[in-house]
């Protein structure tokens, strides 16, 4: 069923130019009754789980050390401090709102990085919670439709603002969220801002690795602190905490080493890179399918407001680092 709605979305996403995981996300919804079946429990488990972590390993295959270099090291600092800017002032506001410092990583996450799929690695990473699912349902919904409209605003944007290719680029690629809206973005402008958004936005792709494991750490910590015993002391041990580095990420880092140092044929690439998009897709269904509508309406105002701050943080940091490059 999974992998059913998973098809309907990206058929509908290639012919109507809408975020493939908003539709898979609505569809599952719709089928929301299939959660309740015992027949179909286990597989929806199992796609929201482990496919997941596989469509978000196999995104090391965009990636190649070389693509980093051709930035730059200037590009390169500057896009890790902006995702790392954007990420740490989403957690402070986060806890400012009285939200969890986990809600915060994954919507500054989920903006910094890649939109939607950079919130379902971060949401793999993090500890079984009844309000997990949730979390990440609203942030990939509020992160698609930021994109969305991000994509067709920032190129009038650069426009007014009178930035050349290159520059242009830079921007679209270093505020856009989902990388499908940075490449419709760029390459609507020219092949030389296509280009350069295309390569800025897969160097923040390439912090997913580190964000993972700060994800993984937290939840280690938060790990620890339930395992504590009457006493207080901690009754946890290495062997039961989580890794640090969860086997998917380590599985991203190693193909991304392996596309570098070892060029892939193209018909591995492109059936990497369908996998990967297939897997995300179906685990966002997935997702879809285990939650119920009523649990996303009644998020309050104070979510969007955090989304749409982070989102205009990172947009003025990378206009910011633009100036400073100009002068």
């Amino acid at each position: 069923m999974s992998a059913v709605v998973a098809v309907a979305a990206l058929f509908l996403a290639d012919h109507y130019g809408a975020p493939v995981m908003l539709f898979a996300l609505l569809l599952g919804m719709a089928v929301n009754f299939l959660s309740e079946d015992a027949r179909c429990k286990a597989g929806i488990e199992f796609v929201a789980r482990q496919v997941l972590r596989w469509g978000v390993a196999l995104l090391g295959l965009k990636i190649t050390i070389a693509q980093v270099q051709a930035l730059g090291w200037q590009s390169v600092f500057m896009v890790v401090l902006a995702v790392a800017l954007t990420i740490g002032l989403g957690l402070l506001m986060a806890r400012w709102m009285g939200f969890s410092a986990f809600f915060g990583l994954l919507s500054g996450g989920a903006v910094g990085i890649c939109g939607a799929s950079a919130a379902l690695a971060i949401a793999a990473a993090f500890p079984n919670h009844p309000q997990k699912d949730r979390a990440t349902l609203f942030v990939v919904i509020s992160v698609s439709t930021l994109s969305t409209v991000a994509m067709v605003l920032y190129p009038m944007l650069t426009h007014w603002l009178g930035f050349n290719p290159e520059q242009s680029g830079f921007f679209l690629g270093g505020t856009i969220h989902d990388v499908a809206q940075v490449v419709g973005a760029g390459y609507s402008m020219s092949q030389q801002t296509g280009d350069a958004a295309t390569v800025i936005k897969l160097m923040r792709v390439a912090m997913l690795v580190p964000v993972i494991m700060v994800a993984a750490w937290m939840t280690r910590i938060a790990h620890a602190q339930q395992a504590r015993d009457g006493d207080g002391e901690a009754v946890d041990t290495t062997a039961s905490r989580p890794p640090l580095l969860p086997w998917f990420a380590v599985v991203f880092v190693l193909l991304v080493l392996l596309n570098s140092f070892l060029p892939m044929p193209d018909w591995v690439s492109s059936t990497g890179h369908a996998l990967s998009r297939a897997f995300l897709v179906a685990a966002m269904a997935a997702i879809g399918i285990k939650t119920h509508l009523k649990d996303i309406l009644s998020v309050g105002w104070k979510p969007v407001a955090l989304m749409l701050l982070e989102t205009l943080i990172l947009a003025v940091l990378v206009y910011g680092f633009l100036l400073g490059l100009a002068h």
